[in-house]
């Protein structure tokens, strides 16, 4: 009968949490797009809650949040954006921080093609340099500040191609149609070793920090799921997926 009774109250405990659950939107910026999936995946699980993910460069994502979009969490690539809708009254106030850090890193899908200072750039063997638009991506200006830093701007601006966003990016250079190019870390390493080809880790000094924030909308003001993926993205078990996938916190 004690079993019985304990299964009973499980059950019900289950259904309670089901009742409870809600949906939340998310605009995710596109560096994040791996990890934001698994903390999704182990949100659901946690909360019952569920993480609707719409993945794409931060500048888009401004826009769209401006022109109506449903979105009610926003996890940008910068801390810039954030604040700018701060000020244009369009996030809950006080629910921004910085969810991670991003470390930028030059890639190539080719196995010891980039050397570990990143001496290949000033070779000019390679015929394209991949980047993400730096008008809406900010890895992609961080791109061009690390190009700029390097005098090497002027000389490879005719080499580059730019992605819509750090995906695109990213697989411009894994299909082969960009030999290398500048990609987030997340997008090619775990727990500190490249998953495949070789790359070199932009030291930081090369550019401005990559303060990736989130916030909540306006449209989520009123959302219970919206707030609980805040506080989950702040969870040990969320933190110990961003640091796996390279970022700082």
């Amino acid at each position: 009968m004690q079993r019985i009774a304990g299964l009973l109250a499980t059950l019900v405990l289950a259904a309670g949490t089901q009742a409870h659950a809600g949906e939340v939107q998310v605009a995710v910026a596109a560096n994040f797009t791996a990890p934001m999936q698994q903390i999704a995946a182990a949100f659901e699980q946690d909360t019952g809650n569920k993480a609707v993910l719409a993945f794409g460069a931060t500048g888009k994502f401004y826009a769209q949040i401006h022109n109506g979009a449903p979105f009610e969490i926003l996890l940008a690539a910068d801390d810039e954006t954030p604040a700018r809708l701060e000020r244009d009254k369009q996030t809950v106030a006080g629910s921004r921080f910085t969810y991670a850090t991003g470390r930028l890193v030059l890639w190539s899908a080719k196995e010891h093609y980039v050397d570990g200072q990143g001496k290949v750039l000033q070779s000019g063997t390679f015929k394209h340099l991949s980047i993400a638009n730096p008008k809406a991506a900010p890895y992609g200006a961080a791109a061009v500040e690390t190009l700029t830093k390097l005098n090497l701007m002027a000389t490879l601006q005719p080499k580059i191609v730019q992605g819509e966003n750090i995906a695109q990016a990213h697989q411009f250079v894994s299909t082969g149609n960009a030999e290398l190019g500048f990609v987030a870390l997340s997008q090619v390493a775990r727990d500190g070793k490249f998953s495949a080809g070789s790359g070199w880790i932009v030291p930081d000094s090369m550019h401005s920090p990559i303060r990736q924030d989130a916030v909540i909308l306006t449209k989520g003001a009123a959302n219970p799921a919206a707030k609980a993926l805040m506080a989950y993205l702040k969870s040990d078990k969320a933190k110990g997926i961003i640091r796996a996938f390279g970022y700082e916190l």
